[in-house]
């Protein structure tokens, strides 16, 4: 069984990568337990909608371009 701190860090990482359908497997199983970790997927998606908004499109793919070369 999958505990809280791993699904947390696997909803976490949704935002960032395709989970593999185990891992959504054991993550939709515990979500579907733990009220927490459901709360916890819903804020993080909608915090990563309110970033995306606030953000000017330019200015995101200029912090991307510096992250992949180190700055």
């Amino acid at each position: 069984m999958m505990n809280c701190k791993h699904a947390t860090r696997l909803l976490s990482e949704s935002l960032e990568r395709r989970l593999g359908p185990v891992e959504k497997g054991m993550l939709r199983l515990h979500t579907s337990m733990c009220s927490g970790c459901r709360q916890f997927g819903v804020q993080t998606r909608e915090l990563r909608q309110i970033c995306r908004a606030y953000t000017p499109m330019e200015e995101a793919e200029d912090d991307r371009d510096e992250d992949r070369q180190g700055r």
